[in-house]
């Protein structure tokens, strides 16, 4: 299993830290998330992922479903930072 950190900003916390969208497309693929809010600022959130590998992230994150996710959630792709356990 490989562990990541990543932050980005997204319209409304509320909606994304409610919406089921992430689990939905990443859990059947063994990728599972938790969430986290920064309390300083309001549209930064954060998540610890787990999952099969940081080729099987990058490859999920490519796909449809991914973009469709994100786009519901509010996310706004260019401020995307990530960080892998190392």
């Amino acid at each position: 299993m490989t562990t990541l950190v990543i932050s980005h900003e997204v319209d409304d916390v509320e909606h994304w830290r409610k919406s089921t969208r992430r689990e939905e497309y990443f859990g059947p693929l063994g990728i599972t998330a938790r969430t986290f809010i920064d309390p300083d600022t309001s549209d930064r959130v954060g998540l610890i992922v787990e999952c099969p590998s940081l080729e099987a992230f990058q490859e999920a994150m490519q796909g449809e479903g991914a973009a469709d996710a994100m786009k519901f959630d509010g996310v706004r792709p260019e401020t995307i930072r990530m960080l892998v356990e190392g």
